[in-house]
């Protein structure tokens, strides 16, 4: 008997945790070996492409990041989304003991809540209403509601790349995983709706309906693209001048806090509900925040970087 495709979609989840927890802590590794040599990826320099064990990681991330990909077209966004909790253990384990990033006892406490709040979700999730075309997708995607969720996205990201980041961007990790994860709802546009869309594409595709065609499958892919090399720039610029073990999880919990907003003003997935789950889901979600805070409060303090010549 096969599995079925949430079985699936868990399972390949799970496995793009495990790679992607481990990416951070390779680029990590390759970051800091081309800070030593040149100019700091986190004041704009990219020595770091020099660095095998960069792209070590790099290449790790982007397994994991099909992974993902393929998870997605398997199993809801509501369901996958917050497995992303244990890149966090992952990432925490590896710097542990890779980095000497050394986690505090109640650190792992911090780790833990993030964890049961993300099975609380997992358990109260609504059922997702998954389109059956990249047309349906399209519709979704040019609600008037969503839309504005969009122009605000972009408004945001302007105000933290041209005013936030070159006043707090070396002391404030907010500024760059703000970026990051802000472009990363529009790769919610990219996860909840691009990367669905594309799925959708690809699975429609190989039952022998293409949709190739269509135009709006390019427009999806092209919004997928510009928002992961976004994505990785600031991602590299926070890895680079914040501690591993803070970057991933305030990533993980700002990631699927826009990814939950867009699924629900997307897919309306709360409209079915009743009050007791909604209330489950919200209690679960701050559970994951409680440990994020947790993990911030408790971390070990990265070094100063060394001062540009």
């Amino acid at each position: 008997m096969g599995l079925s495709d949430n079985l699936k979609g868990v399972i390949l989840a799970v496995a793009s945790s495990a790679f992607i927890g481990s990416s951070f802590i390779l680029k990590k590794k390759g970051l800091k070996r081309g800070g030593a040599s040149g100019i700091r990826a986190g004041v704009g320099g990219y020595t770091y492409l020099l660095e095998p064990l960069w792209w070590a990681g790099m290449i790790t991330m982007i397994m994991g990041e099909i992974a993902n990909f393929v998870a997605y077209i398997y199993a809801p966004a509501v369901l996958v989304t917050p497995l992303g909790a244990l890149s966090i253990i992952v990432s925490a384990c590896l710097a542990h003991f890779l980095l000497n990033e050394r986690i505090q006892k109640m650190g792992i406490v911090g780790c833990v809540s993030c964890i049961v709040g993300s099975v609380v979700i997992v358990i109260h999730a609504p059922q997702e209403h998954t389109p059956s075309s990249v047309q349906d997708i399209w519709t979704l995607a040019t609600q008037p509601a969503f839309l504005v969720y969009v122009v605000a996205t972009l408004s945001a990201v302007l105000a933290l790349v041209l005013h936030f980041e070159p006043h707090y961007g070396q002391t404030n990790i907010l500024v760059y995983l703000g970026i990051c994860s802000l472009m990363g709802s529009l790769t919610v546009v990219s996860q909840v709706v691009s990367i669905k869309a594309i799925g959708i594409a690809i699975k429609l595709t190989l039952d022998g309906m293409s949709q190739i065609a269509y135009p709006q499958t390019w427009f999806f892919l092209t919004v997928a693209v510009i928002c992961v090399i976004t994505q990785l720039i600031y991602l590299n610029k926070a890895l680079d001048t914040f501690n591993a073990t803070l970057v991933s999880p305030v990533y993980y919990v700002m990631f699927t806090t826009l990814t939950i907003i867009a699924s629900v003003i997307m897919f309306k997935d709360w409209s079915g509900q009743n009050a007791g789950s909604i209330a489950s889901e919200i209690c679960g979600f701050i559970t994951v925040l409680s440990g994020t805070i947790i993990l911030h409060v408790t971390r070990e303090q990265e070094p100063p970087p060394p001062p540009e010549p």
